[in-house]
């Protein structure tokens, strides 16, 4: 009997993923353990792997399609075998399903707008694409199996130009088909996945939160040559990050009014000292997070950052692995980017921007010209939650350790 093959849940919030590419085609044979298709969820990329011997007979979810969890994916079996719809994969499993709860659920699609006189019949994922996206759902006409609406129809229908009185209002960091006039060489890309849910998450926290940002020049030559020394003799180098890492870490376990989150009416006052540290990848950012970080010696804490930085960009990160931060980190000193705003990792109250390091000269106190190297790092916080003069003790308690640097790996 053929197997079905269906969208893994890969975390607690996850509802759907988007079918990236498939590792096999129809009529491939595939052994237990062979990835069959790569998915792409809000947070990395993934390969599902066939848990049976077998043929791929059908293929059911197109590549670029959201497939919600347990939807359908394809069929594995032996060939010939007979296999379902290609529409099953928006419908997800079948469930039983009490006969009262039949009778309402036809009751609610008998109460819908009609088209040739009979309910209107939509795949639960095109449904909810709709309404993301304003789409009416009355005035189509679905392409699946018996006129149903599919989410093809959905995304086609929002593609097409809207007239400016009938245009419905498109969710914030929703697609808004028709609104940008395209030139010649332009290339629409459909907004999925990784950076769909940046662009909703960015949005939301930036209209959210009352955020302020605060920058701190530090005055970082003791460091780079504190640096140097240890280097010297080193065969994995530590990196400017991990001093950065590490002194964060130290003074937030000493700063705990920072490790804060607002849920509705309540504050939560968190426990550990769990740093988020942004990655930059080609589809955008992911936030793998070092647990407990303040029970970290340097060494420990630069192996770690390390190895979550490597296994982020090959999408190999488990699902516990970037959740669960308390504090946020970015780091865009590789740029050379000297300041920056850096937009909250809600739940977190409060982000730390690292800028690069640059020369200036001074005068010391005999009056002589000198030459040191300076970085500014850039906090934004939660102002709810967060005071400026508390956000700017935590900074001056991160300039110091930087400013003398043997404090930080003691």
């Amino acid at each position: 009997m053929a197997v079905e093959i269906r969208m893994p849940q890969l975390g607690l919030t996850m509802e759907e993923g988007t079918v990236d590419q498939w590792l096999k085609q129809e009529g491939d044979e595939v052994k237990i353990g062979d990835p069959i298709v790569q998915i792409q969820t809000d947070k990395l990329t993934s390969e599902i792997e066939s848990e049976v011997d077998g043929v791929l007979l059908k293929i059911v979810a197109k590549e670029g399609e959201d497939i919600p969890v347990k939807g359908l994916l394809s069929y594995i079996g032996q060939p010939g075998e007979e296999v379902g719809t290609a529409d099953e994969a928006a419908a997800g499993p079948k469930e039983e399903i009490p006969a009262e709860a039949e009778v309402k659920a036809e009751e609610t699609f008998a109460a819908l707008p009609a088209m040739s006189g009979g309910r209107i019949k939509i795949s639960p994922l095109a449904r909810k694409t709709a309404k993301k996206l304003g789409v009416d759902i009355t005035i189509l006409h679905g392409t699946g199996p018996g006129g149903r609406i599919i989410q093809q129809d959905i995304l086609k229908k929002a593609e097409e130009p809207a007239a400016p009185e009938k245009a419905a209002p498109a969710e914030p960091a929703a697609a808004h088909a028709g609104s940008i006039e395209l030139m010649d060489g332009d290339t629409v890309v459909k907004l999925t996945g990784m950076r769909k849910t940046i662009a909703e998450r960015m949005y939301r926290s930036h209209n959210e939160i009352p955020a302020v940002t605060q920058d701190v020049k530090i005055d970082v030559t003791k460091l780079m040559e504190f640096r140097k020394q240890l280097n010297a003799n080193r065969e994995t180098k530590l990196s400017v990050n991990d001093f950065m890492l590490k002194a964060t870490a130290k003074a937030l376990k000493k700063n705990k009014n920072i490790l804060v989150s607002l849920d509705g009416d309540k504050i939560i006052k968190r426990a550990h000292v769990n740093l988020g540290m942004a990655v930059s990848l080609d589809e955008g950012l992911i936030v793998p997070v070092i647990k407990d970080a303040d029970k970290m010696g340097i060494e420990e804490l630069s192996e770690t950052a390390k190895d979550l930085a490597v296994r982020a960009r090959e999408g190999k990160l488990n699902m516990d692995e970037y959740s669960g931060s308390t504090f946020t980190i970015s780091n865009l000193g590789m740029y050379g980017v000297s300041s920056f705003t850096p937009i909250i990792n809600q739940p977190d109250a409060a982000i730390l921007g690292v800028n690069t390091i640059q020369s200036e000269l001074d005068m010391d106190d005999e009056g002589k010209v000198i030459k040191k190297q300076v970085m500014t790092i850039s906090l934004t916080f939660d102002h709810r939650l967060l005071d400026g003069s508390a956000a700017a003790v935590f900074q001056q308690d991160i300039k110091k350790l930087l400013e003398d640097p043997m404090n930080i790996i003691l």
